[in-house]
């Protein structure tokens, strides 16, 4: 027995907002347009059905099942129970596949949404990669990456300019076609879309020339996006309808970019601070002093470097916090902060005199 809680990966006094939550999580990770598995997908929104409806959830909290046979089965087979287009047989065993093929498509509003989701363009995930200087203080960026743009030939209908849609003569202009068929529970009529015209009704004249009648072709795109301040490596930026061109007119995709930062030479970054090293010699460490220290900087900032002090009896490894000179919190108002270690730099060679000097020093300081 399928465990629904287990499935969205939350407890049983979980509120309707934390499995909301974890349905568009796991949703997003599994989708079938994502490269997800189409099963794992359908048992996840099986168990969200469930969960997010009180009543449903009730009954399946009382007796680890939901009970929607009685009034809503098919007629003349009771205990039978149809959720999201799939009939579930008590003895164990699925006709789902039997079933879904009589009722699809079987009006006008169902074949019309149908057609609008086959028809919609794919999403479409891109990696980005940017400097740390375009992270910290944001950008507008370039991109291009190959999809299914819209015909501009045919603005996307599929046919030429010039001509006309006629009827379908395979559907006689209905979208669908049916057929009689027989199966061991009796006669069915079997309403499926009109392979001739995808379910339209009717079908161009003169297909596109450019685009051959689908009303998109497969092309190179390039859009500009604009990079937020504060995005972090791995975080991704949704742009709405600029994935791939949907067929004969249909919905574009999204395009998702998967934001990558390359590797910087100075700084690391740790959430909103940032990390770097300084070396200081020996006399600086003891006697103390100050030094200059490299900051992140866009393009048009005037500061690019600040002063350091560095106390007397400073020990090699330690850290100063320098405040607010790390990256601007994404989400939030306030600034990181600038994360300086220090290390001493020992010379490998060193003169006579100067060794001399040293030993004295260290007499000097036991």
């Amino acid at each position: 027995m399928k465990d629904y809680y287990d499935i969205l990966g939350v407890s049983r006094s979980a509120s309707q907002e934390e499995i909301k939550k974890a349905f568009y999580k796991l949703a997003h990770k599994h989708h079938p347009d994502k490269g997800g598995n189409p099963e794992k997908f359908k048992e996840i929104n099986e168990a969200y059905q469930v969960l997010s409806n009180k009543e449903k959830r009730a009954q399946y909290d009382k007796f680890g099942r939901v009970f929607e046979g009685a009034g809503t089965g098919y007629q003349g087979f009771p205990g039978f129970e149809w959720q999201d287009g799939d009939f579930q047989s008590p003895f164990g065993f699925d006709i789902g596949d039997i079933f879904s093929d009589f009722f699809k498509g079987a009006t006008a509003s169902t074949r019309s949404r149908k057609r609008a989701y086959q028809n919609k363009g794919r999403d479409i995930e891109v990696n980005l990669e940017i400097d740390l200087e375009e992270a910290a203080f944001g950008a507008r960026k370039d991109i291009s990456f190959k999809t299914y743009l819209v015909c501009n030939h045919c603005n996307g209908k599929g046919y030429e300019p010039n001509s006309k849609l006629k009827e379908c003569s395979n559907c006689k202009g209905e979208g669908v076609i049916r057929e009689l068929r027989k199966t061991f529970l009796g006669e069915f009529t079997q309403i499926i879309e009109c392979p001739k015209c995808k379910g339209r009704g009717k079908i161009p004249e003169k297909p596109c020339k450019v685009c051959g009648g689908d009303g998109r072709y497969y092309s190179n795109k390039e859009i500009k996006v604009d990079i937020p301040i504060g995005i972090r490596d791995g975080e991704t930026i949704r742009i709405r309808k600029e994935g791939e061109a949907g067929i004969l007119g249909g919905t574009s995709g999204d395009l998702y970019l998967r934001i990558i930062i390359k590797p910087h030479p100075i700084f690391e970054r740790k959430g909103d601070d940032l990390h770097t090293t300084i070396y200081i010699t020996f006399t600086e460490a003891v006697l103390g002093s100050k030094k200059e220290v490299n900051i992140l900087n866009s393009s048009g900032d005037k500061e690019k470097k600040i002063f350091l002090k560095i106390p007397s009896g400073t020990e090699s490894g330690e850290i100063f916090r320098v405040r607010g000179k790390g990256i601007k919190h994404f989400d939030a108002p306030g600034q990181g902060d600038l994360y300086v270690k220090v290390k001493i730099k020992t010379p490998k060679k060193v003169s006579a005199q100067a060794k001399e000097l040293l030993e004295k020093l260290q007499k000097e300081i036991g």
